[in-house]
């Protein structure tokens, strides 16, 4: 069974995952996230995706998933070595005072009895997802400060419309010099063997195995791969357990109303993406509309057809000034509609390194941690918390506190906090912003920093 009553996360740690071994993830098996306009897929939000070769998955569909690299590094979690694209849970882990990686949220949404039989499983053998996550395609009306041409159409424009982000230097994955022409392999117009090979695994047996389905993007509600498998389910849910989910940024272009019309009798959770308010979110997320998107979320609330509605946090440099703002807020509603409506997730960002918090100077990390300490302090006894919320909290404040570089081979802080207003005023030039203006607290440390 998955955590028991009354259990904590540590307790459970304990129980499962260190009598398998010291780097054991359920997660390596049992869940992927797969981008099918690239052929890329990844175990989990942490470590880089890789490329799935389409000759592989025209033979066997389950190559999506089931890749030489994850099957190298299932080894090395079964002998207790710690695969390098997972450190995000080990600079977690190593910080010390017990404190939980995700790796441990992970692997207790699956059973004991899943979790024994992947720890034992010969290394080369093709695994049944229990989770999934997809996305058909990159189009997306946002061009959010920390997202890339890979994952987004408008940034695309950016690049082809400005040409290149100028003078980067801590990021080496070029993320905002190029259109990333390879993220999106075939034309929406050209059949696309990734995609194709979904829909034969989906329709033959992943639909049987799959606890739950995620669909994201780009923005997933700007596909019609989503509204063919919302179809597909309005007609064929009696064929099936899985659970429907999608991220969706409820922004402008976003029919709200045709969606709660296409997924009515569906068991379905709906997820977004804010993580500060008003125009602090607007500058970050840029094509947010904040008062649309918080009006969009109480017509979901609304409904009550839903499962769960949840936010998942994007933790950078410049969310942590509104951050408890939206916490707030977050309360208000729980205490309206109930603890799940909506729930969060903090999830610390680590690349682009130079919009990492840590970037930040020292005496902004401990003023916003010290603010974000008084905001917990103050309502983790509330039951309307879940003690997974209280935990990621902390383990943010934890972060903010000890960690030094967001990660292994990242450029040293200074060059970091140039490439910071490098970018920044190239985005205002771009976007019609205005940093010191949305972020008078940032004022002095940025204007300080000279190139």
């Amino acid at each position: 069974m998955p955590k028991l009553d009354n259990e904590t996360e540590l307790d459970y740690k304990k129980r499962v995952l260190d009598t398998k071994s010291a780097s054991f993830c359920g997660a390596k098996w049992y869940n992927a996230t797969i981008w099918l306009g690239s052929g890329m897929t990844t175990s989990c939000h942490h470590p880089l995706p890789h490329f799935v070769p389409v000759e592989e998955v025209i033979k066997n569909p389950k190559a999506l998933h089931n890749t030489p690299q994850k099957k190298a590094e299932r080894a090395m979690m079964q002998q207790g070595e710690r695969p390098q694209g997972c450190e995000y849970c080990w600079k977690i882990e190593d910080i010390g005072r017990n404190n939980i990686s995700d790796r441990v949220y992970k692997s207790q949404i699956f059973s004991d009895e899943a979790l024994d039989i992947a720890y034992k499983l010969p290394t080369e053998t093709d695994v049944n997802l229990k989770t999934l996550e997809i996305s058909f395609d990159r189009t997306c009306q946002f061009a959010c400060s920390y997202c890339t041409p890979g994952v987004s159409t408008t940034w695309v424009k950016d690049i082809k419309n400005n040409g290149p982000y100028e003078g980067l230097v801590s990021f080496g994955r070029n993320h905002y010099t190029n259109t990333h022409d390879s993220a999106q392999k075939y034309k929406i117009s050209e059949t696309n063997p990734y995609i194709e090979a979904f829909f034969k695994w989906w329709e033959s047996d992943l639909h049987k195995t799959l606890d739950e389905l995620r669909i994201t993007g780009g923005e997933p509600l700007m596909s019609g791969h989503t509204w063919k498998l919302l179809e597909w389910y309005k007609e064929n849910k009696h064929k099936t357990n899985t659970r429907l989910a999608i991220n969706t940024n409820l922004g402008p272009k976003i029919d709200v109303e045709r969606f709660i019309e296409a997924t009515k009798g569906i068991d379905f959770d709906v997820y977004t993406s804010v993580e500060s308010v008003g125009a602090q979110n607007e500058y970050t997320r840029d094509g947010l509309d904040w008062e649309l998107w918080k009006a969009n979320m109480e017509k979901l609330q609304e409904t009550e057809q839903f499962l769960g509605l949840h936010i998942m946090m994007t933790i950078n440099a410049l969310c942590l000034d509104g951050i408890t703002d939206l916490l707030d807020l977050i309360m208000v509603w729980k205490k309206k509609w109930g603890r799940d409506f909506p729930n969060f997730s903090v999830n610390i960002m680590r690349f682009p390194s130079f919009q990492s918090a840590l970037t930040l100077p020292d005496y902004l990390r401990t003023h916003f941690m010290n603010k974000l300490q008084h905001w917990l302090d103050t309502n983790c006894n509330s039951p309307l918390l879940h003690q997974m919320e209280i935990n990621q909290l902390q383990r943010l404040i934890d972060y903010l506190d000890v960690v030094k570089t967001p990660h292994t081979g990242a450029e040293d802080v200074e060059v970091m906090r140039k490439d910071f207003k490098r970018f920044f005023t190239q985005f205002d030039q771009r976007r019609n912003k205005n940093f010191v203006e949305t972020f008078p607290a940032y004022k002095d440390w940025y204007e300080s920093i000279q190139l």
